[in-house]
């Protein structure tokens, strides 16, 4: 696994309570945090920090809010560099469960995983980590 030194993760959710605790668990895994509790916020931070990744809640002030930050961070020359995932709650509230793992899926949605809650971070670190080897070796 690649060196966690200075790497720093972008976290952005309207949920205050989950947003402080996925905090300190990254902290915790040696990342640097930084976070925003809403869409615009997270882009305008995103643009400041240049994070190494970034965890996009789904449904924050609007139902799309989610949706629509990935995608202006992918769309960003430097947000194509980095992972992003989105966390929901969707296939709990809806019964509905979607994914990023398809090309048509991928073509509309701009994410490189949709991990749905709860959320292991340990998991979600690998993913992170297996990420940036990934575009080492390229």
């Amino acid at each position: 696994m690649s060196d966690l030194k200075n790497k720093k993760v972008l976290l952005v959710d309207d949920d205050l309570d989950l947003l402080e605790q996925h905090k300190l668990l990254f902290q915790s895994k040696g990342y640097e945090v930084v976070t925003a509790d809403n869409s615009k916020e997270g882009f305008e931070v995103f643009k400041r920090e240049k994070p190494d990744a970034a965890v996009i809640d789904l449904i924050m002030e609007q139902h799309d809010s989610g949706f629509i930050l990935c995608y202006k961070i992918k769309k960003d020359e430097f947000g194509k560099t980095i992972p992003v995932f989105m966390l929901t709650s969707a296939a709990y509230d809806t019964g509905y469960k979607f994914s990023s793992a398809t090309d048509e899926e991928k073509e509309w949605i701009k994410v490189d995983e949709i991990i749905h809650k709860p959320v292991v971070i340990d998991d979600l670190v690998e993913k992170i980590e297996n990420y940036h080897e990934m575009r080492q070796h390229e």
